[in-house]
């Protein structure tokens, strides 16, 4: 159901919209000065007003990541391939999920330590999940799926991963105004990856969440089963 496929879409045009529309906030009252460096989208975020649109637009992004990475846990599962690759997969963008709404939360004119702290899990931790979602996109997509969605996945992990490393050494050397710019497009790449998912989750059916009954002889055979998506 094709459905589906508007989740993925959602998060990336409303996140990357939301974000804009908060440095355009940002650079409309003043709060930043584009004529002295060029802002972090944390910066743009932290002052008021745009402070809660922020905050609101990163919470509301965290929920759709997690969202995603539950159904496209379960889509790699129903394809057959139990893995532990999967497991880990999960894991990770559970964390990374956590990681982006402390971004949204703790800013960093309040809490920088937790906000440093969530910015790391959000780039660090997401880079390393949708690395693995390259692995899984070769191991258990459809041929027509993969024949172009696996290059392409790995071409954005790759542009994230040198974006991620070249901001982390600019940050490091004062160079704050180059840092951001590779945030923003680091950020910009995520949406992308985010998106992606879109060409996956049109084969999705359905998704159900099932609660189980604690004793049942029936249920007991489908210990830990959550939910299911059926695939077409």
């Amino acid at each position: 159901m094709w459905v589906w496929a508007l989740l993925p879409i959602f998060l990336a045009v409303g996140g990357t919209l939301g974000i804009w529309a908060v440095f355009g906030m940002a650079v409309s009252n003043g709060t930043v000065n584009l004529t002295v460096e060029f802002p972090y989208i944390s910066t743009c975020g932290t002052y008021n007003p745009q402070s809660c649109v922020f905050a609101q637009i990163i919470n509301i992004c965290a929920v759709l990541a997690l969202w995603i990475v539950v159904l496209r846990f379960q889509q790699i599962r129903d394809y057959g391939l139990n893995s532990k690759v999967n497991i880990a997969s999960v894991v990770l963008g559970f964390i990374s999920g956590l990681g982006i709404s402390i971004i949204g939360n703790f800013q960093q004119s309040v809490v920088m330590g937790a906000h440093l702290l969530g910015a790391f899990l959000a780039f660090f931790v997401g880079l390393a999940y949708f690395w693995l979602q390259v692995w899984l996109t070769y191991k258990a997509e459809p041929a027509c799926d993969r024949r172009w969605v696996g290059p392409v996945r790995a071409v954005f992990c790759s542009i994230c991963t040198i974006l991620i490393i070249t901001m982390s050494i600019l940050h490091n050397n004062d160079y704050r105004s180059g840092a951001a710019i590779c945030e923003w497009l680091a950020v910009m790449a995520f949406f992308v990856l985010f998106g992606l998912f879109a060409t996956e989750f049109r084969h999705i059916n359905c998704h159900q969440l099932t609660v189980q009954k604690q004793g049942s002889d029936k249920q007991q055979g489908r210990n830990g089963v959550l939910g299911r998506n059926e695939v077409a």
